[in-house]
């Protein structure tokens, strides 16, 4: 993207959960805030991995390089960063979101999380973009609802307004 761009430090990650499909080519249609949110960017390259083997991690190459950084920091759990750092490496893969805003998700990606076709659903978090298939973000709402009130009472403790 352009020299002058912001860095993803001076940018806003885009807030809420938004929708999205992947089409019958593997392309994710970006929703609008994400699209620019990653277009705002001062690199156009994305790393796209999975980690847990149950969600898609879309990265700015800035954010994947500070990862790739760390796994080889790791002395104490140097097996864990290795294994980690392989699977991210083995499943992913360097893309360009094209001018439309669409970013092709790596096909074994798409078979293993059954992605093709099917509405998916996206937040931002760390520097990254999440994209879940429908089963999993219904998991992962239904936990995050389940003790919510637990949560925010432990938060609202350490300072949460």
């Amino acid at each position: 993207m352009a020299g002058d761009a912001p860095s993803l430090e001076t940018l806003e990650a885009p807030r809420g959960v938004h929708t999205s499909r992947v089409d019958e080519k593997g392309r994710l249609k970006t929703p609008a805030a994400i699209k620019q949110y990653l277009g705002s960017l001062d690199e156009s390259r994305l790393f796209v991995t999975s980690l847990d083997l149950r969600t898609v991690r879309i990265y700015p190459m800035s954010v994947w390089r500070e990862n790739e950084k760390l796994f080889e920091e790791i002395t104490d759990e140097a097996e864990e960063a290795e294994e980690l750092a392989f699977l991210a490496q083995d499943l992913g893969h360097e893309v360009e979101m094209d001018s439309q805003g669409r970013i092709l998700i790596p096909a074994e990606l798409r078979r293993m999380l059954d992605l093709e076709g099917q509405s998916v659903y996206l937040n931002s978090y760390r520097g990254r973009v999440n994209l879940f298939g429908k089963e999993v973000y219904e998991e992962q709402r239904g936990r995050a609802r389940a003790k919510a009130a637990d949560r925010l009472r432990l938060l609202e403790k350490k300072g949460l307004k």
